[in-house]
């Protein structure tokens, strides 16, 4: 036992091999299994073939030990039905025999031996026989398990191993498939030949696999690549190969490969997907920012390279935002869809993610680069990677916007959803992306200024332009800190009593040695948001006038401040109105808040609560402009106004168009049935004061009285123009 426990050194400690020991010699199988009983064999003793295949049904054991010459059923017919058992087609069998001749030793093979002995007394002989073959078994095993596992991992990981052998006299040689690859390819036993593989790659991408495939072989490198093989119906099959050459024997031999093929479909189809979302909208489906500049520096690269002219469109929706605030953001997103769907059509457009290098595509691949794509918000980008002139990237705006004026059906209305678009060409406005896009916005920027639902074509004055815009921006953000703006005063005159019954506060910048008019920095303020805190200062500040004019000359007439609908909508507002009069210790009622009637009508939802809050005040409410809106006059009725002013355009063309003169005799009569104050703005001659009083109007103002002047000229006119009646028109009209 001592000298043959070196043979189990790999086995557990508790498990001794079992031997099916069968010999129809009664003595010699008593024997046999002795000897091997003592060498630490689990012995199993059949007297016949027959006897031994019942036994094996029961359970195999690890070798089988089979004398060859036996009555009735021999070794060599036991050992080849036994082979036909399940389980047992590996099992190790030994064949005893007494016949050493070749003749016998090949019937074993043949009947499905594993090994055979020669009887003998050499128990040891015997024993070290049966541990080389319970250790070739186990090896066997070990090494069909490692197989079955690695076609396990082989099939879930859809690869297989493939060898191409190149044959003299043949181009492309020979492949043998392992039965995982063709899994994997999803093709059948016997394989297809290279011939036909490449038959299933479409005729672009074949050129260019068989080009690396040539190159990689004359070098004897590694092939490595994905390729797309067209599995039928419109369905592609993406499979790596990755192949190494195989070391040939002997010079001038062609070299053969051996690799691995995989399918990697979904992988694909999910880096794809995640591509897909790295460079396209997910709202539109057009290239992205990232996309975009990608695609620009390309085509800006050939552009420099082959001397051509490159066009960058920017396109800005006009007022997306009423579309997106009044029917909801699904309806914007709506437009936002059918927007992108026809500028796709106004360009050339290519959906591809050009990630490789263009110049294997032809000379012209660039043109691949050309779209239309979304930069973000309301705002798309047009590429057009090559024109002639600069007439060219005229003509596809003009395309887009005519495209873009059909209306667009959203929310359950119609939209109409123009555009502004700004162009800048490479190289004559900018060398980079970022000059391009800036530059197009500055023209982008010009179109809306003109009007919108207009292109524009950069040129360096409006460089000059935005420069001098954004200076002024600057400074009007520290206007106020710096004490630069002031309020001048026109009068507002009842010319029936010759009194001054109120005033229009009108907002002047002192910048530097120029005194900016509201036209020249007012709209600036809108656009920056800066036109709240300019507002909230006019109403404390014309709050502190009034207070100033009370104690100097007893002024108990109402100060009109102009403010945007978007002052009325704060919800502090009320309490700034009380803050500012109660610091000054003068009434509410002194405040007047006018409002254009354009403004207010496109705002009215908003500031309709604001507005009742502010008349309970006792704060009145001024519409500027009367007459000039396309809305309908129900507001008259259902808002807490005290005061109509009568447009300027309308006085202008009194005496000269009778109908200047009905439409402010309807304004008046519509203002008297109401209760509502009239005021005339604008009045510049005797002849429209005369007028105007005859028509029923008393509260005027403009040129003919008093321009608007500073806080402290308003008190000089007052006491040397105003009291002493000394103005031609006091002289000529006011009661004695």
């Amino acid at each position: 036992m001592t000298s043959s426990s070196s043979y189990f050194d790999d086995l557990p400690a508790d498990l001794s091999p079992s031997v099916l020991l069968v010999d129809d010699d009664e003595v010699n199988l008593m024997i046999t299994a002795i000897a091997l009983r003592d060498r630490g064999f689990v012995v199993t003793e059949a007297g016949s073939g027959q006897r031994a295949l019942e036994l094996l049904q029961q359970e195999p054991p690890d070798v089988v030990v089979l004398d060859a010459v036996m009555p009735g059923l021999d070794g060599f017919d036991t050992c080849s039905r036994l082979r036909a058992m399940p389980r047992l087609e590996h099992v190790p069998v030994l064949m005893l025999t007494g016949l050493n001749d070749d003749a016998s030793i090949r019937h074993a093979y043949q009947a499905g031996a594993t090994d055979f002995f020669v009887k003998s007394a050499q128990w040891s002989l015997l024993e070290g026989r049966l541990r080389y073959l319970l250790r070739s078994a186990r090896v066997r095993e070990e090494l069909a398990r490692s197989r079955a596992r690695l076609a396990r991992a082989q099939d879930l990981a859809r690869m297989g191993s493939v060898e191409w052998h190149r044959v003299a006299g043949s181009v492309l040689g020979r492949l043998e498939w392992s039965a995982e690859a063709l899994r994997a390819i999803g093709a059948a036993r016997p394989g297809p030949s290279l011939r036909q593989c490449l038959r299933q790659v479409r005729p672009v991408e074949r050129h260019a696999l068989l080009r690396m495939m040539a190159e990689r072989v004359g070098r004897r490198a590694v092939l490595a690549a994905d390729v797309a093989l067209e599995a039928g119906q419109g369905r592609r099959r993406i499979v790596h190969v990755e192949a190494e050459p195989v070391l040939v024997q002997h010079a001038g031999a062609l070299p053969s490969y051996t690799g691995v093929v995989q399918d990697v479909s979904d992988r694909r189809a999910a880096e794809d997907r995640i591509r897909e979302l790295a460079n396209f909208d997910a709202l539109t489906g057009l290239p992205n920012r990232r996309q975009l500049i990608w695609r620009t520096e390309r085509a800006l690269e050939h552009a420099r390279r082959h001397g051509h002219l490159c066009a960058l469109l920017l396109i800005d929706l006009d007022r997306f935002k009423i579309v997106n605030d009044t029917l909801g953001h699904a309806a914007g997103d709506e437009l936002l869809v059918e927007v992108a769907r026809r500028l796709r059509a106004c360009v050339r457009h290519s959906d591809q993610t050009v990630d490789g290098p263009l110049e294997t595509a032809g000379s012209r691949a660039h043109r691949t680069l050309e779209a239309v794509g979304r930069l973000g918000g309301d705002e798309f980008v047009a590429l057009l990677p090559e024109i002639s002139t600069a007439q060219d990237s005229e003509r596809v705006a003009e395309r887009i916007l005519k495209a873009l004026r059909h209306p667009v059906h959203v929310g359950g209305e119609d939209c109409f959803a123009t555009a502004s678009i700004g162009i800048a060409l490479f190289p004559r406005d900018g060398e980079s992306v970022l000059e391009l896009l800036r530059n197009a916005d500055m023209a982008m920027y010009s179109a809306k200024a003109a009007g919108r639902n207009a292109a524009a074509v950069f040129a360096p004055s409006l460089v000059i332009r935005g420069r001098e815009r954004l200076t002024l921006d600057s400074a009007l953000h520290m206007a106020l800190e710096r004490k630069e703006l002031v309020l001048h005063y026109q009068p507002q005159v009842d010319v029936t009593t010759g009194r001054m019954v109120g005033a229009e506060a009108l907002m002047r910048w002192q910048r530097d040695d120029r005194l900016l008019l509201p036209g020249e920095f007012i709209p600036l303020a809108e656009e920056s948001g800066l036109i709240l805190p300019l507002s909230l200062w006019a109403l404390a500040e014309a709050a502190r006038q009034v207070g100033v004019w009370r104690a100097a000359f007893g002024f108990d007439g109402t100060v009109a401040v102009n403010l945007p609908a978007r002052v009325l909508e704060q919800p502090d507002l009320v309490e700034h109105l009380r803050r500012c009069t109660s610091a000054h210790q003068v009434p509410l009622s002194v405040l007047v808040l006018e409002i254009t009637e354009t403004g207010l009508v496109k705002d009215l939802k908003a500031v309709q609560a604001g507005l009742q809050r502010i008349s309970e005040l006792g704060v009145g409410l001024s519409i500027d402009d009367f007459g000039t809106g396309y809305s309908s006059l129900a507001y008259l009725t259902s808002l807490p106004i005290s005061e109509l002013k009568i447009d300027g355009s309308f006085i202008r063309q009194l005496g000269a168009k009778p109908q200047s003169a009905a439409v402010i005799n309807a304004i008046i009569a519509l203002a008297r049935s109401l209760g509502l104050t009239v005021v005339a703005e604008c009045v510049e001659t005797l002849q429209h004061m005369e007028m105007l009083h005859r028509m029923g109007c008393s509260v005027m103002q403009g040129y003919l009285f008093c321009h608007p002047i500073p806080p402290a000229g308003v008190e000089d006119w007052v006491r040397t123009t105003l009291s002493p009646r000394l103005a031609p028109w006091a002289a000529h009209h006011l009661p004695e």
